[in-house]
């Protein structure tokens, strides 16, 4: 481990922490050379249990024998850069909550079909932009029994920085995948896909039909306009979470992590556990 104190924005080695964009970071024309940056302790150690290698780490001064320490000692010969806290913001543009940002290579990403391949239910997510949601519907899909995410390439990069964060690291446990290709062709994929959008033949979410489907793809729509007319044309149900007090929408990630609760595979465990009565 070689400490390296900084006290400038120019020092060498620490411009991907500060003057990459992420667009730059994930390095469309090399994507072997792409890096990411991840944020705090627990998230870091994350990544290193799912493997992913790091190449440089970034912290103050104070955490080098604290917090950091036992990330410190699995991270191997790499540099680790320090400075004080005032400096770290600047550099970041914000002050660090917990002190320990760590660039690592940026891991490789399976094609879709093969993704579908190992998959029983998925969450298909088109057009949204926003990281934090990306990050929240990472978090409850690993968590509540989906086995993988596919996204349309006009949302927003899930190892984002604050996308990573956000998910507390499950972006690196959930499989997921680009989905270059038209909605309807997850139906040659075997899948029933989901639009969950409010229309005049929406049916609830706990409808026993789905529970029934043996593979499902949940699709989920942006932020404020959902899903487009053509998307929820084309799927095999409409569904709607059934809300009270004249409430009519959820936030995406809101919403994401109820209809996974509900469509999950636990939704497996209650068909298995019915047949057994």
């Amino acid at each position: 481990m070689a400490v390296i104190e900084i006290h400038s924005l120019d020092a060498p080695g620490v411009a991907v922490y500060h003057r990459l964009t992420d667009h730059q970071l994930r390095n469309r024309l090399h994507p072997d050379d792409g890096i990411i940056i991840v944020e705090s302790p627990k998230v870091i150690s994350v990544a290193l249990d799912e493997g992913l290698e790091p190449l440089s780490l970034l912290c103050e001064a104070r955490h080098i024998e604290g917090d950091a320490a036992p990330l410190i000692r699995r991270l191997g010969d790499i540099p680790v850069y320090t400075g004080s806290r005032g400096l770290l913001a600047s550099l970041t543009g914000y002050t660090l909550t917990r002190g320990v940002l760590c660039a690592m290579r940026r891991p490789k990403v399976m094609s879709w079909r093969e993704l579908c391949g190992h998959a029983r239910r998925l969450v298909v997510i088109k057009a949204v932009c926003d990281t934090t949601n990306i990050g929240a519907i990472f978090r409850s899909a690993a968590a509540l029994g989906i086995d993988g995410a596919l996204l349309t390439t006009d949302s927003c990069d899930p190892f984002n920085r604050r996308a990573v964060r956000v998910s507390m690291g499950t972006v690196f446990k959930l499989p997921w995948a680009w989905l270059g290709a038209p909605l309807n062709a997850l139906h040659e994929a075997g899948f029933k896909t989901v639009a969950m959008a409010l229309r005049h033949d929406s049916i609830a979410l706990d409808d026993a039909r789905l529970q029934q489907e043996p593979r499902l793809a949940v699709v989920m729509g942006t932020e404020g306009d959902g899903l487009p007319m053509d998307a929820i044309d084309g799927a095999d149900y409409v569904v709607k979470i059934p809300m009270a007090r004249g409430v009519d929408s959820l936030n995406v990630a809101a919403a994401s992590a109820v209809a996974f609760w509900v469509l999950g595979r636990r939704s497996e465990t209650r068909q298995q556990e019915a047949a057994e009565r």
